[in-house]
């Protein structure tokens, strides 16, 4: 690799490196030590080509959620199944992983725009900006700078664009499904809510079981398929149908009473 050999999006892939093997190296601990990180599926992502691969996601922290699957994709490619297990497989990262994230966010601060470097394609939200709800057309350039980073790699998007549960999913992901016709993989995380800020920087509370599940690939009839039904499925495949609701509230209640009996004994 020459030493200023660039990306498609003009970022430096010698600079990129060293940016993911600091950072790599300093969150570590955030998902192996201060907090357990519980993976599932990882050796799904060994088989998968190079390129033109979606990961689709719910969503519950700025950046922790993407910081996390960079080790685990970055692990299993490794050959670590299921495991982060020695942070050594940091020092040669996968460089062609993108993230699809807001530009405000990307744009608030040094941190960010150190993350963005590393992976982000910074998008403007059709429905929110600054705090208040929007209504504004989808940009053109947008979507072609997703094309263009599933051209070049894998790119990992959250179709709620938004951090709050059991929101809808955006169609634009299903258009750019129908539009790429990339490998699509479902992943569903949990426990990063309850460990760090909403922003996924600073850590509120340790030992929290940390989970991603990483699902076998969607079968999408590229063709065939309306965006409405390709939106459906991710809300399946992500576990984001208000049907989940139901399971989750009765698990908690489970929980509950299962925990009253211990109190009673």
């Amino acid at each position: 690799m020459g030493l200023f050999k660039k990306n498609p999006f003009g970022h430096i892939l010698f600079l990129k490196k060293w940016l993911i093997r600091v950072f790599g190296l300093l969150t570590h601990r955030r998902f192996r030590g201060f907090n357990e990180l519980q993976i599932e599926g990882s050796e799904i992502l060994k088989d998968l080509p190079d390129t033109n691969v979606l990961f689709i996601s719910n969503h519950q922290t700025y950046f922790a959620d993407v910081v996390a699957m960079f080790h685990v994709f970055n692990a299993s490619l490794s050959g670590r199944v299921d495991s982060i297990k020695n942070v050594g497989y940091i020092w040669n990262p996968k460089l062609n992983i993108y993230y699809v994230a807001a530009k405000e966010t990307m744009k608030a601060g040094l941190l960010p725009k150190i993350l963005a470097y590393m992976g982000s394609i910074s998008i403007e939200r059709t429905w929110r900006s600054q705090g208040k709800d929007v209504n504004r057309q989808v940009k053109m350039s947008d979507i072609s700078s997703i094309g263009k980073a599933l051209d070049d790699g894998w790119v990992i998007t959250f179709p709620q664009g938004t951090t709050t549960p059991f929101k809808p999913i955006r169609k634009g992901t299903a258009h750019i499904i129908k539009r790429y016709k990339p490998v699509v993989i479902p992943i569903v995380i949990d426990g990063f809510r309850r460990s760090f800020d909403k922003k996924g920087l600073r850590i509120k509370k340790k030992n929290i079981l940390q989970t991603i599940e990483i699902k076998e690939p969607l079968d999408i009839d590229y063709d065939n398929e309306t965006t409405n039904d390709i939106v459906k499925r991710i809300e399946y495949a992500i576990e984001q149908h208000p049907s989940f609701l139901k399971v989750i509230s009765q698990k908690d209640l489970e929980a509950q009473e299962a925990l009253n009996k211990l109190r009673e004994w």
